[in-house]
């Protein structure tokens, strides 16, 4: 249930305190990391599709891209406009905020293939399929797609950061895996990285990652967003996350005191909006709820709650590796961003009175 996202955005000293502390020379960005990639809880006990977004919206899959086609090759592209690449849970609620705050921006998801363009229409959301209108830019553009499905992640990404025209904002969704702690200890915004070279695994994020510095070096004022995310932590909502993984076991062979960094996917989706908006530049950020959990106390919430009809048996492991505690109070203070849901004990309604 690890999600972390990271973010480099365009300065705006107007609006935001004095700047974090940077990292180091090399990473001028601003990084928005969340836990580890499993996906987000969601805010309420719904499934997992994100209602409907009240607009216009054609029913047909190939008049929508031919209208995308159509708004692309003429150069129409609004101050606002949004390319999502990855429309999954976290890009359609992205989608969702974004046409909250921005009613007249078109918002473009780019997929891999046509399977859930009609869900895409009925959002609102202009599918558009990757390897076509690539010279299309758009001044906002929010990379959520994982390297699981990517034969190649840095150049998706580098593809990703060519549909971007420098205005605006450019975020991309990491992960917090590179951050270099792995024995439950803390780690915020300015943890050390590890070395490429380390894993396979931390290698293609890091790669990727420098992808997106490469092209805001070009164009002097460009802003990425780094979202940090594990697969099976993190990111979660009623019926998607580590927790309903977990329950459908039964038992699982992995060490129940590794610790997990959690965040709601609406709150996900909030501070990446909150990212894009603001144009933040040369700052890491961190996306989590600031309430670790080791995997036992999340599954014991879970029994207490009532609210799922599984029973889970529990974990077996002894000799997996170790988590990592989470704290983003400096991204708070900087983007006056804070999550609807303190954490998955207040999701769950499970919350202390204290």
């Amino acid at each position: 249930m690890e999600s972390t996202i990271s973010c480099r955005s365009r300065s705006l000293s107007h609006f935001l305190p004095s700047p974090l502390p940077i990292r180091s020379p090399h990473y001028r960005h601003s990084i928005l990391k969340l836990p580890s990639r499993f996906s987000p809880l969601p805010s309420t006990p719904i499934s997992m599709a994100s209602p409907p977004l009240h607009i216009s919206a054609s029913s047909a899959v190939g008049a929508k891209n031919d209208e995308a086609t159509t708004t692309a090759s003429s150069g129409l592209v609004g101050e606002t406009d949004l390319l999502i690449v990855g429309p999954g849970v976290l890009g359609r609620l992205v989608a969702e905020k974004w046409r909250e705050e921005n009613p007249g921006s078109q918002i473009v998801g780019q997929t891999m293939t046509e399977d859930h363009h009609e869900e895409l229409i009925k959002l609102g959301i202009n599918p558009s399929l990757k390897d076509t209108q690539s010279s299309q830019q758009y001044p906002y553009v929010i990379f959520c797609a994982p390297p699981s499905r990517s034969a190649d992640y840095p150049a998706d990404v580098r593809e990703a950061a060519l549909r971007w025209n420098g205005e605006g904002c450019f975020l991309f969704t990491s992960s917090s895996a590179p951050y270099d702690c792995y024995d439950n200890g803390d780690c915020n915004e300015d943890t050390p990285v590890v070395p490429i070279g380390r894993s396979p695994r931390t290698d293609v994020l890091l790669k990727a990652e420098q992808v997106v510095l490469e092209r805001e070096e070009k164009l002097s004022t460009s802003f990425c967003v780094r979202l940090i995310w594990l697969p099976l932590i993190g990111t979660y909502k009623s019926d998607r996350g580590a927790h309903t993984y977990w329950l459908e076991k039964g038992t699982v062979e992995i060490r129940p005191d590794h610790i997990l960094n959690l965040i709601h996917y609406e709150d996900a989706a909030s501070l990446c909006t909150t990212i894009l908006k603001n144009k933040v530049r040369g700052q890491i950020f961190l996306g989590c709820d600031n309430h670790p959990l080791s995997r036992q106390e999340v599954m014991d919430l879970v029994a207490k709650s009532g609210k799922f009809s599984k029973k889970f048996e529990g974990f077996s492991g002894t000799s997996d590796p170790l988590g990592k505690k989470l704290n983003n109070s400096k991204t708070r203070q900087v983007l006056s961003w804070k999550p609807k849901y303190p954490s998955l004990a207040h999701f769950l309604g499970v919350a202390s009175s204290e």
